[in-house]
């Protein structure tokens, strides 16, 4: 059976009980009724925990399932907020999927703005916070999934000034977008050149704003190579946006707003440096918000990312953790991994709503598929880059060619950039970048296919790959590379 695929075979044990142990809640928080029948509480209602709420409920309708999420909105795409920003999508309420009155209806209760603030295992109850009305109460729970996804990361003083933004929710997109409308900011610092921050400096510099990103590796877009990253960084000059890399953002300062950033070199050395800004834009990754799982005892794995099995399940019988709050397992080296990405939340929800209602399937793990546009653009990675598949001890060759999107005869055609990466001897294959104006991330896919199956660079210089020339050549970019990396292995 091929990585990735499940089992369907259905377990007649119930949702295992909870342990009992020290851990309780503060006294004086009044208990809701218990209910009648089993109970499943979910902390956090977007990717997640939302597809293992529904999956949970409908593989065993006699479930109660309950979801408390922070924040106003629930069952939303994140990834779509630098759109939202940038006028691409006028309306926020395109970015949700469904609504509490939506999830009503299939039989899963949601609460928004209510926050879990505390776990009582030995109970089974959990201590939620009515973030508008102030108040606190207890709920009971059988099985407890944890899904309450990454933190964005605060590396420097000033974010609590007027102009400073995180992009995590979608209050977060309406209040830069907000922002921009009413105070007209002429001039754009971000900080991190990653996917969000990318997206997000296209997106301000359609609005007309003058934007510098800041990054403190040596090329933006870290998850890729040097060699890649390169075009991407010529693409922002291109459009006007000021790049600084091996730079590292000191502070955020203003009067009241924010007027000006400090910056330093990423070393630690001297050369600071002071940009005017008007509105300021932190991107710089984010760590698993598992905070609750460490008070309650449940183990911590990769980065501090909640340990989980195949199945989701925790150390903690009874609870399970799902999203980006939880580590999962990297296929090209086997081992754990944090790999917080929209995909992986979504997958790893449904497998632990299977497990939590008796069934026995497993989130096998992933290849960090993943692409991006940048003003006209297309990256695409999966895999393991060049430098990662070092850091993983793995002894790796790789290959960058450029070859036309289409035949070359047929009107259109554009270079596209792709990079191998293989193990040296065995062939096997470990990952591609690829960059270009078109194609990339429909033949990053090939990748990741080939990647799960466990194949080598033979093997895909062997595919059978689709050929019209307005969509390729009849030697596919990708057939070229892998020819290209096998006189290397």
């Amino acid at each position: 059976m091929l990585p990735g695929r499940t089992s369907a075979s259905a377990a007649s044990s119930p949702v295992p009980k909870r342990p009992r142990g020290p851990i309780g809640l503060d006294d004086g928080v009044p208990p809701a009724p218990p209910p009648s029948r089993r109970r499943l509480v979910v902390v956090g209602g977007v990717a997640a925990g939302l597809s293992a709420a529904l999956r949970a409920r409908r593989l065993d309708p006699d479930l109660d399932v309950a979801v408390f999420e922070r924040t106003g909105y629930c069952a939303y795409s994140a990834c779509g907020l630098p759109y939202l920003v940038g006028g691409a999508i006028a309306d926020h309420r395109a970015l949700v999927a469904r609504t509490p009155a939506d999830l009503a209806k299939e039989g899963v209760t949601v609460a928004l703005r209510h926050e879990v603030t505390g776990i009582d295992l030995a109970a089974g109850r959990v201590r939620v916070r009515d973030l508008d009305g102030g108040t606190e109460r207890s709920e009971p729970f059988d099985a407890l999934l944890l899904a309450t996804g990454g933190r964005a990361r605060i590396p420097f003083p000033g974010m609590d000034l007027p102009g400073a933004f995180h992009v995590r929710t979608v209050e977060d997109g309406l209040a830069i977008s907000a922002f921009v409308t009413a105070e007209a900011p002429a001039r754009a610092v971000i900080a991190g050149g990653g996917y969000i921050g990318l997206e997000m400096a296209e997106a301000l510099a359609a609005r007309g704003l003058a934007v510098t990103v800041v990054e403190m590796l040596p090329h933006v877009l870290p998850l890729v190579d040097g060699d890649i990253a390169a075009g991407v960084e010529a693409e922002l000059a291109r459009h006007g946006v000021d790049v600084r890399t091996a730079t590292r953002v000191e502070a955020v300062e203003g009067d009241g707003r924010v007027r000006r950033v400090v910056l330093a070199g990423a070393d630690g050395g001297g050369g600071d440096d002071v940009l005017d800004a008007d509105l300021v834009i932190v991107g710089v990754g984010i760590s698993p918000d598992s905070s609750l799982a460490a008070e309650c005892d449940v183990p911590l794995g990769v980065r501090g990312a909640v340990a989980v099995d195949g199945g989701m399940r925790t150390g903690v019988e009874g609870v399970w953790a799902a999203g980006d709050c939880a580590e999962t397992r990297h296929l090209l080296h086997g081992r754990p991994a944090y790999v917080p990405l929209g995909t992986t939340a979504n997958k790893q929800g449904r497998v632990a709503g299977a497990t939590i209602a008796g069934r026995d399937e497993t989130f096998f793990g992933v290849v960090g598929t993943a692409a991006l546009k940048v003003f006209d653009r297309q990256v695409a990675r999966t895999g393991l880059s060049e430098l990662e598949a070092g850091d993983a001890g793995l002894e790796a060759v790789a290959a960058t060619i450029v070859h036309r999107s289409r035949a070359g005869y047929y009107p259109g055609a554009t270079p596209l950039q792709v990079k191998l990466v293989a193990e040296r001897r065995s062939g096997r294959l470990l990952g591609a970048q690829l960059a270009g104006t078109e194609g990339a991330p429909l033949r990053v896919d090939v990748v990741a296919g080939a990647l799960h199956a466990g194949a080598t660079v033979a093997d895909l210089a062997a595919f059978d790959l689709a050929y019209a020339p307005p969509f390729a050549p009849v030697w596919d970019p990708l057939l070229i590379a892998a020819r290209e990396v096998q006189r290397l292995v």
